[in-house]
């Protein structure tokens, strides 16, 4: 008689069912759109020299510069992808059909499901606003199953001063060593100061921020007096939402919060991908595919001799994180 399964193994199994076979579908099995690593990358255009390949000769850039250019490719190798993960108790923010701290464990295991097919390896810095726990990378469906684990299993704060993001970027200065992928999966709702160690990182690994967030977080309903209590801090007010002004003055500062946090990444050259616990997490992994691979093109134009003036413009309209 099979051994039941496991906590761990039932989310991944669902993952694979509802998630993962649905982007096989809609990316046909190609994720260079979302993550690098994978395959032949172009690394520069250059003059074509006394026996280099002819092969190698890109005739359209050719073609436009009067001039023989070259494609150098680069082969590449397996890739390394780290999770740094927001586990604070903001992330226990939702409903009690889904919190975020629900879509994070799904956004993690699809993923990493993702990555470990193809032969990639993935670890975990898992921050719960004081402690950081470390998962070594490894490849793998085991290891996916063992960050799911690590999730369900992580000890939670009950209430902590306003989360350090800025501490879980520091730490992964000093343990991700080697260039990698890494997804910083948080509602960044943290203390300021944060900026400074992700244009750090950025500079030597590629980063995606994973930001899950809730509508409630957003705009109030019309519900009358109501008790809010800060999630990071345990203060609690007395709210009199069926006050429009109050509603009006809500929303308003939600969009300058959200306007600064988009800022800040394009400021670091993070892409942003965003995922609600009212959303479907397909169309977002496909929504932020999209993106980048017109961002890329976009950059790859650009870079192209004799490329059109427009070409420059258009990635930094690409780079700017969408909104929902």
């Amino acid at each position: 008689m099979p051994a039941p399964a496991t906590a761990p193994e039932r989310i991944l199994q669902r993952l694979d069912w509802t998630v993962i076979r649905r982007l096989d579908g809609l990316l046909q099995g190609n994720y260079r759109t979302v993550f690098r690593g994978f395959g032949l990358e172009l690394a520069e255009l250059r003059e074509y020299q006394y026996n280099d390949d002819v092969r190698a000769i890109d005739w359209y850039v050719t073609a436009r510069t009067q001039t023989p250019y070259i494609r150098l490719r680069v082969e590449d190798r397996d890739l390394t992808a780290w999770f740094l993960l927001d586990l604070s108790p903001s992330m226990d923010f939702g409903t009690a059909r889904k919190r975020k701290s629900d879509i994070l464990v799904d956004c993690v295991g699809v993923i990493a499901r993702i990555l470990t097919r193809h032969g990639n390896r993935v670890g975990a810095l898992v921050f719960n606003g004081n402690a950081i726990h470390v998962i070594p990378a490894e490849a793998g469906r085991m290891q996916v199953l063992r960050l799911i684990a690590s999730l369900l299993s992580e000890p939670r704060l009950p209430r902590t001063p306003m989360t350090r993001l800025a501490t879980l970027l520091e730490a992964a200065q000093r343990v991700v060593r080697r260039p990698s992928l890494l997804f910083i999966v948080s509602d960044f709702i943290s203390s300021p100061g944060w900026e400074r160690p992700l244009a750090i990182l950025t500079q030597r690994h590629e980063a995606v921020a994973v930001r899950l967030l809730d509508p409630r977080e957003y705009s109030l309903p019309d519900i009358g007096m109501v008790v809010m209590e800060d999630a990071e801090s345990g203060q609690q007010l007395h709210l009199d939402t069926h006050d429009a002004r109050f509603r009006v003055r809500f929303e308003e500062a939600a969009r300058r919060r959200e306007a600064d946090l988009h800022a800040s990444l394009a400021r670091c050259a993070t892409d942003a991908m965003e995922v609600s616990t009212e959303g479907d997490l397909v169309e977002e992994i496909v929504r932020f595919a999209t993106l980048r691979k017109r961002r890329k093109s976009a950059t790859a134009s650009a870079r192209s001799p004799g490329a059109p003036s427009g070409a420059a413009e258009a990635d930094g309209n690409l780079k700017e994180p969408a909104s929902k």
